[in-house]
């Protein structure tokens, strides 16, 4: 991804800004807000909304309360209050909408309560900021090290440290409870900092990592995607799915999430089939439902006893037998409810190019030499010329 600070090499590929979505633009992280209100002035009564949204690494935004009225913007470098010590982060919102966000993600905490910022970050505080993250690489892998030597059933999946270096925060997924009391020992004794685990989910490690999916695009969950919503199998059925885990499942190794997103509307044209369990009764016999269409609106019903002949009838019909059979009633037939297609010659095939030659795209074949010779031999003009001359050869010789 790249932001609009970012530039091109010659051939049209994207430079990159090479800050991991740091960069001042906030143009090529996940979830950039859009301030659509910050060329509008507050009436003069109004006072600006105090707290700001503020991006870390990966995308972990938390909002902090502006107790000193700071002048800040968008892409301002922002030390914030941490546990202990302080924080470095980007502002990413500012003013009224953040209300909106505020109450978009549930957040019911007091303004009074949020954590505040300190200061514009100086100088000082970024390159220190900057060294640490440089770090990070290096440390994921000493820490991968110390992990496998314990023994231990978990992966470091990410590393990120504080603003001002005073504690390393360890991003890990393990498939069970890990007791990772020793290696805390040994982290704190290696890298001579605090130590903080967080378990994250698989859906949870895709996201931060990123990638592309099947679809050639980036992932869902590392562009704009924010609630992880369960998925499960049902989805895949309701959607006449096959329920193969390799094409369900994502990087994540979990079902992809944009199984969803067409659910709810599945399942509200689902709304007017009946059941597929449903039978059929008729004077000829039973029908058991073989196959539905969701988009057109049919079924294929087939006999018990002739299950290889399907007959298809729309979801109307359908429901009108199933109607019939519940006041005790049976219909002569299925072949009585089939809906018989006309398809025209032109639906058939259409010249679709504007040609209807097959050997359109075809060399021409070149005329043969020995039609020509031919040619001259048939003319009577010729056939005189070549008695003349052989007739003068033999008087020379």
């Amino acid at each position: 991804m790249g932001c609009t600070t970012c530039t091109t090499t010659s051939n049209g590929t994207p430079k990159g800004c090479k800050n991991n979505g740091t960069c001042g633009a906030d143009g090529c992280n996940k979830l950039t807000v859009f301030d659509w209100l910050s060329d509008i002035s507050l009436p003069n009564s109004a006072t600006p909304f105090n707290v700001v949204e503020v991006r870390f690494k990966n995308g972990r935004k938390q909002f902090y309360r502006n107790s000193d009225n700071l002048s800040l913007c968008m892409g301002d470098v922002v030390a914030t209050q941490a546990m202990s010590g302080h924080d470095i982060g980007i502002v990413t919102l500012t003013g009224e909408l953040v209300k909106v966000q505020l109450k978009k993600k549930k957040i019911t905490t007091p303004i009074e309560e949020l954590p505040k910022i300190y200061r514009k970050a100086t100088q000082k505080d970024i390159d220190i900021w900057q060294k640490v993250r440089n770090k990070e690489p290096d440390v994921q892998k000493q820490s991968r090290e110390i992990a496998m030597r314990l023994g231990l059933k978990m992966k470091i999946s990410d590393v990120e440290y504080q603003g001002d270096g005073s504690k390393v925060t360890f991003y890990y997924t393990a498939e069970e409870r890990v007791d990772f009391r020793q290696l805390i020992k040994d982290l704190a004794r290696a890298f001579s900092t605090r130590i903080e685990m967080k378990q994250v989910g698989f859906r949870q490690e895709a996201a931060r990592l990123g990638g592309i999916g099947s679809c050639g695009r980036e992932l869902c969950c590392s562009t704009w995607l924010t609630d992880f919503r369960s998925v499960n199998t049902a989805a895949a059925r309701y959607q006449q799915l096959a329920l193969n885990p390799q094409k369900l499942a994502g990087q994540c190794g979990k079902l992809k999430c944009c199984l969803n997103y067409e659910l709810d509307t599945y399942l509200e044209a689902l709304e007017i089939f009946p059941k597929t369990d449903k039978k059929l009764q008729t004077q000829k016999g039973t029908a058991v439902c073989q196959k539905i269409d969701i988009f057109r609106g049919y079924m294929w019903y087939a006999y018990l006893d002739d299950s290889a002949n399907w007959h298809k009838i729309p979801v109307e019909k359908v429901n009108e037998i199933i109607e019939l059979n519940n006041k005790g009633n049976k219909p002569a037939s299925l072949e009585e409810y089939v809906e018989v297609e006309k398809i025209s010659k032109d639906a058939i095939f259409s010249n679709v190019v504007g040609q209807d030659s097959l050997t359109r795209f075809d060399k021409p074949k070149k005329k043969r030499r020995t039609n020509r010779k031919q040619n001259n031999r048939n003319n009577p003009k010729n056939n005189q010329r070549n008695r003349n001359r052989n007739q003068n050869k033999k008087r020379n010789a």
